[in-house]
């Protein structure tokens, strides 16, 4: 038995039907309103007999309704209730899709060859490589003039004979049953998906942003009450950087550009402290250090700063090795570099240790370094290291 579709009807927000097939996680209707997923359109939710639908798709030619909790046994027919809401706001972005789509293809020839509707936002990619923003700004432009226009979104059921009378945006694959959405003089689209009556219910287009995929363009964009959500979300984020920096609205981009070069000043000058601090450490280290043997331990240190430590110690004392083990909240990471006139390898030399500490490390005979779980303490690994000394 075919399942008849209600959700053509995207106006029909309650319904009622007998159960043609129970199973424990889904039932199949005689009749349903609720849209499966496809086309990238999301499905419907709802609920049927107060029970809440999370998953509707089509599988072997039947809709399939997929429930939290299974139906009392037996159950011969539900009412099913549509997420109104979610509905409307899926027949919104998917009717701006159609417009969006159109106007590529009125203004420019640009033919779309996917569309995903998502949560927040939607997109659509295009088949090309390059896009300019004066090209985005007249295809929305023109997009939100058809929204103004009001004009009628029109379905129609058609024969594959029948679709020579009309110039499809682009081809469709399906045999019989065609179901068109028709815009009248702009857009002419073989689609199953709901739709408002009007173009004026998508209430707005936004682009967004586009970036490049693959050999496509995708382009992000909102509709209808998204927008003002949108709106909404960026309204709240420059207020608040409004009130943060000190500076009216206009200003407002000059104020953050001083700040980004203030902080990159900041970050230099930091790094240059860090550098001369790291060098009188270097320094402060060989003068306490009787020997050729520099050893330290250290807390929440970087294996960067343990590495520029070791390399000033073994540049400024030609005869030393040089360890440094620094615990880092649950691990352990060790350095250790050598002098010019000193033969041992070290990547030899950590590769004797790293074991106990399930560790792994790299380097060259010159300076290695290595990380691993801290089971045991600083001081140990400290200590089993210079034991595998050759010195």
């Amino acid at each position: 038995m075919t399942t008849k579709l209600y959700y053509k009807d995207p106006y029909i927000k309650t319904f009622s039907a007998s159960i043609t097939r129970q199973e424990q996680d889904y039932v199949v209707l005689s009749e349903t309103a609720f849209y499966p997923i496809g086309g990238g359109q999301p499905h419907d939710s709802g609920i049927l007999n107060g029970i809440e639908v999370t998953n509707v798709e089509i599988i072997d030619g039947e809709i399939r309704h997929y429930l939290a909790t299974s139906l009392l046994p037996n159950t011969k027919y539900v009412d099913g209730v549509i997420d109104w809401k979610r509905r409307f706001d899926h027949m919104q972005q998917h009717a701006g899709q159609h417009i969006l789509s159109a106007a590529f293809d009125n203004l420019f020839g640009y033919k779309t060859v996917s569309f995903h509707l998502g949560k927040e936002s939607s997109t659509i990619d295009l088949d090309l490589s390059e896009i300019s923003e004066q090209q985005l700004s007249e295809v929305e432009a023109l997009a939100n003039e058809i929204i103004l226009e009001h004009r009628p979104i029109v379905t129609k059921w058609v024969s594959e004979e029948e679709l020579t009378q009309y110039e499809l945006r682009k081809p469709t694959k399906v045999k019989e049953d065609i179901r068109l959405v028709i815009i009248p003089d702009f857009d002419y689209n073989a689609c199953g998906g709901t739709h408002p009556i009007d173009t004026g219910q998508v209430g707005l287009i936004k682009i967004l942003q586009f970036e490049k995929q693959k050999r496509n363009i995708r382009v992000e964009f909102v509709c209808g009450e998204r927008v003002l959500k949108h709106l909404q979300r960026k309204h709240s984020i420059l207020t608040n950087l409004i009130s943060s920096l000190s500076s009216p609205e206009e200003k407002l981009e000059d104020a953050v550009r001083a700040l980004l070069l203030n902080d990159k000043m900041q970050e230099k000058q930091i790094t240059s402290l860090n550098g001369l601090l790291l060098q009188y450490e270097s320094k402060e280290l060989i003068r306490n250090t009787e020997g050729t043997i520099i050893a330290s331990t250290f807390e929440n240190r970087t294996i960067q700063e343990l590495q520029k430590l070791a390399k000033l110690i073994s540049a400024e004392s030609i005869e030393t090795v040089c360890i440094l083990v620094s615990e880092n909240d649950n691990r352990i990471q060790i350095v250790a570099a050598k002098g010019s006139a000193v033969e041992q390898n070290m990547k030899e030399l950590l590769g004797n240790v790293l074991p106990l500490i399930n560790g792994k490390g790299g380097g060259n005979d010159t300076i290695a370094q290595g990380g691993g779980e801290n089971i045991i303490s600083s001081e140990q690994l400290l200590k089993e290291t210079l034991a595998s000394l050759s010195l």
